[in-house]
């Protein structure tokens, strides 16, 4: 079933492609700028550690731990900046709709991508603080919430609001 309209104005709103276009935007750019803020400070935190004077004492899981962490801390950053990058690069070349569909796609492996590295920070400072079971436990409750926060109530949202279109 199309939402499209006579005159290809959308049912719901009455915009064109194009304004949907922007509008879709705008509303990415808040939600990036949220993430990115919280990713950001993160990062910086991460690539702090292995200068503090406890990094040496680290065994070798949690050294790795923290290797495999930083790394996929930066393929986040890179994911949650990405969209800024595309956009710039093709501005001006009637491409908004599909620069919106890509950086959502962007924007959502960010979000995945979140979820593994704040995982991970997570299992490195509680196993630091904690028994390493107790750890695992508490990471996998933390990742279970990010999960129902992030993902299952807005696709269950999405799912039953389905039906009243």
């Amino acid at each position: 079933m199309s939402d499209a309209g006579p005159r290809g104005l959308r049912r719901g709103r009455n915009e064109t492609e194009e304004e949907r276009a922007d509008r879709l935007w705008a509303e990415l750019l808040q939600e990036l700028r949220v993430a990115q803020t919280g990713v950001q400070i993160l990062f910086a935190f991460l690539l702090t550690v292995v200068f503090q004077p406890r990094f040496a004492d680290l065994s070798t899981t949690d050294r790795n731990i923290y290797v495999v962490t930083v790394v996929v801390g930066a393929a986040t950053v890179g994911s949650l900046v990405g969209p800024v990058s595309f956009h710039r690069l093709v501005t001006g070349r009637r491409l908004k709709p599909q620069t919106v569909m890509w950086a959502s796609r962007l924007t959502l492996l960010g979000l995945v991508l979140l979820l593994g590295t704040m995982a991970l920070a997570l299992l490195l400072i509680l196993r630091l603080a904690l028994d390493s079971s107790l750890a695992l436990w508490l990471v996998g409750g933390l990742v279970a919430w990010f999960v129902l926060c992030w993902f299952v109530l807005p696709v269950w949202a999405r799912h039953a609001g389905a039906g009243k279109n």
